[in-house]
């Protein structure tokens, strides 16, 4: 079962001045390239996947994303950078994600650059009954 990391390429930063040449036109959209090469990088292809969302309505935190798995503990990041570092760091924390059976990584073990980045935590969902 994969852990998807859904990015929300729309997320605009209050000093977001406009496109930079030859980049996308958001950070957002920067943060999601960026994560999306950091998975493919890991060789976790099937652990991890990478999707883009037009918006997770958390626009005073952007840049925004959200890891979840079917049956696990989901979370919401804000207030990322779109850096390689900060890429670095969401895809090491969503790899000890996938890896536990709940969802929850113990805190020792988050990389720094998703230290105070988080912004809430859902349950899974139930199970359909009938």
């Amino acid at each position: 079962m994969a852990t998807w990391i859904t990015v929300c390429e729309t997320c605009k930063r209050p000093d977001h001045p406009g496109p930079a040449e030859g980049a996308p036109d958001t950070p957002g959209a920067r943060l999601a390239a960026l994560i999306e090469g950091a998975v493919q990088g890991t060789g976790c292809g099937t652990a991890l996947r990478v999707r883009r969302t037009a918006c997770l309505m958390g626009c005073e935190h952007g840049c925004n994303l959200a890891v979840g798995a079917r049956a696990k503990l989901g979370y919401v990041l804000g207030r990322l950078e779109p850096t390689p570092e900060a890429a670095e760091a969401v895809v090491a924390w969503a790899r000890l994600h996938a890896e536990s059976p709940t969802g929850q990584v113990p805190y020792r073990l988050w990389p720094a650059g998703v230290k105070g980045r988080f912004v809430s935590r859902t349950p899974p969902l139930p199970e359909e009954e009938g």
